[in-house]
């Protein structure tokens, strides 16, 4: 165990060497706001590059221009076929399971209430839910496609966050860790895999073995293209639920800045949800993914929906046998889904594609399957019980 907790804190303090020397170079010559054009205006592989852009910027997107040599495409192709299949079932797992997992490990809290501003929270949302959509387009790493520079750009704004909060001293690094460090760029990449399969689980949404592995599969293609060193990331499920249990146990917590952010998700999709009378239902399905524990953390607020929200999984296992059962069924269920996930995202990004910048310095002032086989269903990994010691570190912690 000992070595295990050596490893974790030497990931706390380890950052993405490509992407922390190009941005360090950029800014040390003054040249960010060209690098800013290029990352507003350039978004698709294969587009040419703007005159004038520094050497330093070509060689870091020649050198990120592709997925890692170990791809394994019909994995890929799988996956994709798993998220049509669930596109829907995964964009609200994602927005009501995984966002609130982030808000409940307290220093990513403070990280993005840092970075950040709170008046816009479906800048944050539509980011995310354009990047799994870019991920999922059958040619996704072809010219023309968005995902590549997508990927890209997401890596420098991290390493432009570690400057910044750096250079400014507006970070404790020995308490904190490095700011978006190796150990939280996996942790995240749990909160978006692992930890959506755990949410559609628990809304009884049928996968089989093969679809989850593959989707699984892909976010790790995902991290390794985010800089996420391999040789510590995990490689299948099971170690997966080994590292997110570990690392949900040694941080999560409450915080002020977790409960914030929280209250700004729920306004934003009672916003998105037409009239005021289904408005608790949000509150009431991030209390039902998340439990209680983490809820009452985030000051998630208890509704009467709370105990109606639970025939959900109930209603969504009628819709998941049709769909198992019936080509037509399936066919008519997944045209739903996509257009309800079409216009969630539209309405998220008011109809606009969202783009990515490096900011000059950051604010001071901020607020707070259907080819795949059926006959196999995936159950997620046991939970990983907490080694002696952890439940005490994780209490004391401030």
């Amino acid at each position: 165990m000992a070595s295990t907790e050596h490893s974790l804190d030497s990931l706390r303090l380890a950052g993405d060497e490509l992407a922390d020397a190009t941005v360090a170079t950029l800014f040390e010559r003054g040249e960010v706001g060209k690098f800013n054009s290029l990352m507003r205006y350039v978004s698709t592989v294969g587009q040419e590059l703007p005159d004038g852009l520094p050497e330093v910027a070509r060689e870091y997107l020649h050198q990120t221009s592709g997925p890692p040599s170990w791809v394994d495409w019909d994995e890929m192709e799988k996956a994709r076929l798993f998220f049509i299949d669930n596109n829907v079932h995964i964009s609200t797992a994602l927005s009501f399971a995984s966002m609130p997992a982030c808000y409940v490990v307290p220093h990513i809290a403070k990280l993005l209430s840092a970075t950040h501003s709170l008046k816009y929270p479906s800048k944050r949302m539509a980011e995310t839910g354009q990047f799994t959509v870019y991920l999922m387009q059958p040619n996704a790493f072809e010219a023309g496609s968005r995902f590549i520079p997508a990927a890209q750009k997401v890596r420098l704004l991290h390493a432009s966050i570690r400057h910044h909060l750096a250079r400014e001293g507006r970070w404790d690094v020995a308490r904190l860790g490095t700011p978006i460090c190796q150990e939280d760029m996996i942790g995240g990449q749990m909160m978006f895999s692992i930890q959506v399969l755990d949410a559609l689980h628990r809304l009884n949404i049928h996968m089989s073995v093969d679809g989850a592995e593959s989707y699984f599969y892909a976010w790790r293609v995902v991290g390794a293209m985010l800089g996420i060193d391999q040789e510590h990331a995990p490689a299948d499920l099971d170690e997966a639920r080994r590292f997110s249990d570990r690392y949900m146990t040694r941080h999560m917590g409450p915080s002020p800045e977790g409960a914030d952010l929280t209250r700004q998700l729920i306004d934003l999709y009672e916003e998105v949800v037409p009239g005021t009378l289904l408005d608790p239902v949000v509150s009431a399905l991030i209390r039902h993914l998340i439990g209680d524990t983490s809820a009452d953390w985030l000051e998630v607020p208890r509704t009467r929906w709370d105990t109606l929200v639970k025939a959900v999984p109930v209603v969504l296992n009628l819709l998941e046998t049709v769909e198992d059962h019936s080509p037509l069924g399936a066919w008519a269920l997944d045209r739903l889904g996509h257009l309800t996930t079409v216009l969630e995202l539209s309405s998220l990004t008011r109809g606009r594609v969202m783009h990515y910048a490096i900011p000059e310095q950051l604010k001071k002032d901020y607020g707070l399957s259907s080819e795949v086989p059926r006959n196999r269903r995936w159950t997620p990994p046991a939970p990983v019980l907490p080694a002696r010691g952890e439940e005490k570190a994780a209490a004391d912690r401030p």
